[in-house]
C-alpha cells in the first residue's frame, strides 16, 4: 500500500449525518469560524486563526497536499444543512508498520452530538478496510476530555499517559494515548 494509493483521489466518505470529503477554497468562512475560536484551538496543535488570511492560507496548504498525492485532511460537512464544519484525517501513517493515527476538530456548536465519533467511526473503518492497517491511534492532551470520551466511544482502548509527550504552542503537554486493533474493530 502507498500513499498515493489512497491520496491519489481522496475518496468521499458518508455516513447517516455528514459527509467525509476534500476540503475547498468555499469551505474557508466555516473553517474560520471554529479556527478561531479559542475553545476549538485550546486542545489542537495549531494556531487559533487571527484573520480569514490564516484560514485561507491553511486551506491553500491542504490543497497543495491533494496535489502532490500526499496525506491530507478530509473536511466534515453536516449533511443536513451542508456546513463545513470540522476536519478528520490520518495525521501520521505508517505504511511498513500498518498503523496510523487520527485526528480531528469540530466546530464547538457541534460538540456533544456524537458527530466526531461518527466520523472517527467511519475513518477507522476506512483504515481497517482499505488502507491494510492492523493498529489505528489517537492521542489527546490530557485535559481534553471530549476527545478522550470520543476515542472510548469508537471502541479504542487507554494505553497511558505520555509525560510531556509534545511542545505544543511553546509549552510541554502530557498525552493521554488510545488505540484500536484490526481484530477488535467490529
Amino acid at each position: 500500500m502507498e500513499i498515493q494509493t489512497i491520496y491519489g483521489d481522496l475518496p468521499q466518505l458518508e455516513t447517516e449525518r455528514l459527509l467525509l470529503r476534500k476540503i475547498t477554497l468555499g469551505d474557508a468562512e466555516d473553517m474560520y469560524t471554529y479556527g478561531s475560536n479559542p475553545e476549538v484551538s485550546k486542545y489542537v496543535t495549531w494556531d487559533q486563526h487571527n484573520t480569514i488570511e490564516d484560514t485561507k492560507e491553511f486551506i491553500h496548504f491542504i490543497l497543495k497536499q491533494y496535489e502532490k498525492k500526499d496525506i491530507a485532511p478530509w473536511g466534515i460537512e453536516y449533511k443536513e444543512t451542508g456546513q463545513f464544519i470540522g476536519t478528520i484525517d490520518f495525521v501520521q501513517w505508517q505504511i511498513k508498520h500498518d498503523s496510523a493515527e487520527i485526528g480531528y476538530v469540530l466546530s464547538q456548536e457541534y460538540w456533544g452530538q456524537g458527530l466526531t465519533t461518527e466520523a472517527a467511526e467511519e475513518l477507522i473503518h476506512f483504515g481497517f478496510n482499505h488502507m491494510d492497517l492492523i493498529r489505528i491511534q489517537a492521542r489527546c492532551f490530557v485535559e481534553n476530555v471530549g476527545s478522550s470520551r470520543v476515542m472510548e466511544k469508537v471502541g479504542m482502548s487507554y494505553e497511558g499517559t505520555m509525560r510531556k509527550g509534545m511542545k505544543v504552542k511553546g509549552k510541554h503537554v502530557d498525552l493521554k494515548i488510545y488505540s484500536i486493533l484490526k481484530e477488535d474493530f467490529s
